[in-house]
């Protein structure tokens, strides 16, 4: 296994977005003492020369690649071209970074939306790469396939350890709220919210509502990743989630009774479902001994106390 230490210098890319801060929350509280982060503004990954004069300078020993560019349904429509450029730069300089400086380990994070749109329900790792995926987040779902593709290329011809997490739908506090940036539930928990405050008696969402997704409270995830670090070493991909899956629309009506928003939910078919179903087989993660722990209901309640508390009344 890879040798992991509580002083090991571990560099998280990506620490202020949803997922990388719910690791490095989770590495801090583990009593890991040696982890190096940076803003945006201090570094640009999508640039070569910033990457390498980091790692220059820091020589990390652990490399966790949470830093991506990440959108709902709408923003990846809307921005194909950065969805794809921005990140394959992002990754690629990332990656190469750590074969030139030796970096011990390094962890990939991959996304459930890299396996086909027709793929058979539960998604187990060997449907990888076996058809076309979902078009509506294709750029950014082929960014991470070739994400995976170097990943496992440096494994194969440098030798490198690097692991390959492939998680379902994340979701919790830290997440974006903008509709053009906002995931499934911080989406709906901030239109239901809204709606109760301005005591709408109807909300409009989008799709059918019979699209399912399978639903990771992020501090598990995080947990996972950690997991991971200290218990796999393979370059073959390995799915993180919670084995379970729901409609949006028994989401929503979830959220709505937890916000208590007392009106009708409209579904617009006219909108697109994306993805038909998102259910990944995680026998692979339970073998080695790791499952999740936070319930849906815990979860979502995590991510209304988080917008009420940004965006108060």
């Amino acid at each position: 296994m890879g040798e992991l230490s509580k002083d090991s210098k571990i560099y998280i890319a990506g620490h202020n977005g949803l997922v990388g801060s719910a690791i490095l929350r989770h590495i801090l509280n583990s009593g890991f003492t040696n982890v190096i982060v940076r803003t945006r503004a201090e570094i640009d990954l999508t640039s070569r020369k910033d990457v390498w004069d980091f790692f220059d300078r820091e020589h990390p020993e652990n490399v966790i690649i949470a830093a991506a560019k990440v959108g709902g349904i709408a923003a990846n429509m809307a921005a194909p071209v950065e969805f794809l450029i921005n990140n394959l730069e992002i990754q690629n300089h990332i990656l190469l970074a750590c074969r030139d400086f030796r970096v011990k380990k390094t962890m990939f994070l991959g996304s459930s939306c890299v396996y086909p749109r027709e793929a058979p329900q539960p998604m187990r790792e060997e449907y990888y790469m076996t058809g076309p995926v979902e078009p509506t987040n294709e750029s950014y779902a082929v960014a991470k396939i070739a994400g995976i593709r170097l990943a496992q290329a440096l494994q194969q011809q440098y030798n490198m350890n690097i692991i390959c997490p492939m998680p379902c739908n994340v979701y919790g506090p830290g997440d974006h709220f903008e509709f053009e940036r906002s995931h499934v539930v911080s989406a709906l928990v901030r239109r239901l919210i809204e709606a109760r405050r301005n005591n709408e008696s109807k909300v409009t969402l989008w799709g059918t509502g019979m699209a399912r997704r399978e639903l990771l409270h992020v501090d598990d995830l995080a947990d996972a990743c950690l997991f991971l670090l200290e218990n796999y070493d393979s370059p073959e991909i390995i799915n993180v989630g919670s084995g379970f899956d729901h409609t949006i629309f028994e989401l929503a009506q979830t959220i709505a009774e937890i916000v208590e928003y007392k009106g009708v939910l409209d579904w617009d078919i006219s909108k697109p479902d994306g993805m038909p179903r998102k259910l990944l087989d995680v026998n692979k993660l339970n073998n080695l001994g790791w499952r999740h722990k936070i319930t849906l209901e815990a979860g979502i309640k995590s991510v209304v106390q988080d917008f009420e508390s940004r965006y108060p009344q």
